[in-house]
């Protein structure tokens, strides 16, 4: 029963089997985010408080999930490879923390620039802006701690350890607009009940949330590649990997 997890200690395992799922997500991720795209910046109404500034919103929202995800991804991760002394776990942690980043500084600008119309400024001490730069930071600091070290498995120990700690950031973020007075609006998509935004509007954005989803696990496998192989230099399998003819 637990074969399937005992594999994913396996590096040339887990090699094999992410190389497999890169073309599929990066493929997909494609379509949905070029309808989401053109659907909401095309044919999606204007919305009767904010006109057309609301678009952003496509882009905005699933990169501020997506950094949220990408973080308790390497949380988890690091969490995995601290109790189960699993290295592959630490190289998907590696592999997690600068698309996670990125989404999250993708998240700022774009924050940054519908707030301008919007608030009258580009940056406000807001509570949900705050936490989000929170995390960005935390991203920084566990990407430096992983390299600070000569040990690399003191390096990957120090970073979970930090992953983790900063997960308790994740829960601020999402509920900094109820717990706090706020700049930032409340949910609209991700709330109990039914989506405060009309299908028209809903559907691109749905399309933008899975096709992000889709481009993120392409990317992390694509990365998770490059860690492996980085970390398992000095293996047989990877000698003989880049041994066969063609390579």
């Amino acid at each position: 029963m637990w074969t399937w997890f005992y594999k994913l200690a396996s590096p040339p395992h887990v090699y094999r089997v992410a190389g497999r799922f890169v073309p599929w997500c990066l493929g997909l991720a494609v379509p949905f985010i070029v309808f989401g795209l053109v659907d909401g910046l095309v044919f999606a109404p204007p919305d009767y408080q904010q006109g057309d500034a609301f678009r952003i919103i496509y882009v905005h929202v699933p990169s501020a999930w997506l950094g949220m995800s990408a973080y308790m991804v390497m949380a988890v991760s690091g969490f995995i490879g601290l109790v189960w002394r699993m290295k592959v776990a630490f190289a998907v942690a590696a592999a997690s923390a600068p698309i996670g980043a990125s989404f999250t500084l993708l998240t700022l600008v774009t924050g940054s620039i519908y707030g301008r119309p919007m608030w009258g400024t580009y940056w406000a001490w807001d509570p949900r802006l705050t936490s989000e730069l929170i995390l960005l930071f935390l991203y920084f600091g566990v990407i430096a701690l992983r390299t600070a070290f000569d040990d690399a498995a003191r390096g990957d120990r120090a970073a979970a350890l930090l992953s983790i700690v900063g997960a308790i950031n994740i829960p601020i973020i999402h509920y900094s607009v109820v717990w706090w007075n706020s700049l930032h609006q409340g949910a609209t998509v991700a709330k109990w009940g039914k989506p405060a935004i009309v299908m028209s509007m809903l559907w691109p954005w749905l399309a933008m949330w899975v096709g992000f989803n889709f481009f993120y696990l392409g990317v992390l496998c694509l990365r998770l590649q490059g860690e492996i192989l980085n970390r398992e230099r000095q293996s047989t399998w990877v000698r003989q990997l880049f041994s066969r003819p063609g390579l």
